[in-house]
């Protein structure tokens, strides 16, 4: 059966789960946490290097600060997406403020800034503003929209 590598976003764990499996059904073996949810989740800067370095899953990423007003203006519209996706895509925030080297580490040149990852490569990106449909269009236009019905 084959299987993909999911780190947890709460504990950092690396779990192993079927790749026929929907992620939104999975939990950490350790934290017992979902792996995926229908809303966003914030991520620290050493929960996002262990998945960049060993999840080979999908998420988008949202790159934000809390003094930055269009950031605060599309997170209502981030969260609808998320809600739409139902936890078959992950939905992550990093606060720039908070962790300031990963953004830098992403070359992310302003914010807010929307980061496609799959196996923990950037496969597309977007900066600015976005509504809710535009994020599910690109997302659903994407080279990762294929394995949403997956993991």
């Amino acid at each position: 059966m084959a299987t993909k590598h999911i780190v947890c976003t709460r504990c950092g764990t690396i779990n192993r789960v079927p790749a026929d499996k929907q992620l939104a059904s999975g939990q950490c073996g350790a934290c017992k946490s979902k792996l995926s949810t229908d809303t966003p989740i914030d991520i620290s800067e050493t929960i996002l290097n262990r998945l960049l370095a060993k999840d080979e899953g999908s998420f988008l990423l949202d790159v934000w600060a809390p003094w930055c007003g269009p950031c605060r203006m599309m997170a209502p519209a981030y969260m609808e997406t998320a809600k739409h996706y139902g936890g078959a895509l992950r939905f992550l925030k990093l606060n720039t403020e908070a962790f300031p080297n990963a953004g830098a580490a992403l070359n992310v040149r302003g914010i807010p800034a929307l980061l496609m990852f799959q196996s923990g490569s950037i496969v597309d990106q977007r900066a600015g503003v976005m509504t809710s449909q535009m994020m599910t269009k690109w997302i659903d236009n994407s080279n990762i929209a294929a394995s949403l019905t997956e993991i």
